[in-house]
């Protein structure tokens, strides 16, 4: 197939709409079912990138859950814990494949910005993937293939029109990529570049000390970062991001967005949060909007008992801002990505609020001395790498 017709652009105002090959060779995707719009491939194209590369830097299985041409999680398949597995609400799957596990991470990170996702897989999608898929709210997903039961259980989501691609794992690119802007034609060369250990080697920081674990996790924040839009900071732990800040006009934005979603991810996991009774019945959206909006600072001190009761079987606790900062303190070990260098060091000092003890950017600041200095106060560890990943 050389081409296939869209039911219409950004918005549906915007026809015709097509996705073809403008040397005229075929396109490197099957849909095996339902009917992607232009914002799903956009999202599917971007997920295939960003999940190809993680999986050849880190060896894992890997998964990303796409929103609007960003993403809100990307991790590799680790095994979860049995608190991951509770907060991810997959504790009733029995066991997970490392596929299962990736994408329970990559939906888990920010469930509020996945609702209505667009998957991809780096592997086969296999059974246990999709039954966890079943049932989320989401629009389509691609991976290299299917097997035929896991096929058979996406092809009857959304009532048999869920967006089901395969995509040609082979294909490659022509090296140079054209975009058009207001009737112009914008001509690059793609964004090739290998991100690999060899980028985490000039350390500018006191300290030294970087662990393989943090290698992983410091190439997962560079990787998701490289299809993020500018500008955009990653939070990374334990093989997955928990918290992306995209698309925003200041770093720091950048670092307090990504920064709040970590928070959340963190405070999920207290025991404030994990013991929260929900009402009978409650769907897991529902239940991604009441632990967000109990999470948040005025939430059980101004609702009213006919609100509570929607969501939860006993009214719980206020979380006091001081109980959530006595959590947070205890994190440690977050490795933190950015798209370009800091220019000041107050993204180093919010991203210290979050546990963060490695990080990674360009450098290349004229206060980098600054920044630097932040971080050895902190102790944390820094690279800088001379590589912007700026994506628009």
């Amino acid at each position: 197939m050389t081409e296939m017709e869209l039911k219409y652009g950004c918005n549906p105002n915007q026809k015709p709409s097509r996705i073809y090959m403008a040397d005229g060779g075929d396109l490197p995707i099957t849909v095996l079912n339902g009917r992607p719009g232009y914002i799903n491939l956009l999202d599917a194209f971007n997920g295939w990138q960003l999940v190809k590369e993680l999986k050849a830097a880190t060896g894992y299985p890997a998964a990303t859950s796409f929103k609007h041409v960003s993403p809100a999680g990307a991790a590799i398949g680790k095994p979860l814990s049995d608190t991951l597995k509770k907060i991810y609400f997959v504790d009733d799957l029995g066991e997970l494949s490392p596929l299962a596990c990736a994408y329970a991470r990559a939906r888990g990170a920010d469930r509020m910005s996945s609702f209505g996702d667009f998957v991809a897989l780096s592997d086969v999608c296999d059974v246990p993937t999709a039954l966890m898929l079943k049932r989320e709210v989401s629009d389509g997903i691609i991976a290299p293939g299917y097997e035929p039961e896991a096929l058979e259980i996406l092809s009857a989501k959304k009532k048999g029109n869920y967006a089901v691609i395969q995509i040609d794992p082979g294909y490659t690119p022509a090296p140079i990529e054209h975009k058009e802007v207001f009737g112009v034609t914008f001509e690059q060369g793609r964004n090739e570049i290998d991100i690999n250990d060899s980028l985490l080697e000039n350390i500018v920081t006191k300290n030294r000390d970087l662990s393989e674990d943090a290698k992983h996790d410091l190439l997962i924040s560079l990787i998701t970062l490289k299809y993020t839009q500018s500008n955009s900071v990653c939070y990374v732990n334990d093989g997955q991001a928990i918290g992306i800040g995209a698309g925003q006009q200041s770093r720091v934005h950048c670092a307090r967005l990504a920064g709040q979603k970590a928070d959340n991810w963190l405070l999920r996991q207290s025991p404030k949060v994990m013991q929260l009774q929900f009402a009978e019945g409650i769907g897991r959206a529902d239940r991604d909007n009441a632990i967000d909006n109990y999470i948040g600072d005025t939430y059980m001190d101004v609702i009213g008992d006919d609100v509570w009761q929607k969501y939860f079987a006993v009214r719980p606790d206020v979380y006091t801002a001081e109980e959530k900062r006595a959590w947070l303190d205890k994190a440690s070990g977050v490795s933190l990505g950015s798209d370009a260098f800091f220019p000041f060091r107050d993204s180093i000092d919010r991203a210290a609020k979050s546990g963060v003890s490695y990080v990674v950017q360009p450098g290349g600041s004229v206060r980098d001395d600054l920044v630097i200095e932040a971080c050895d106060e902190y102790g944390m560890v820094m690279v800088c790498n001379n590589v912007r990943l700026f994506h628009h």
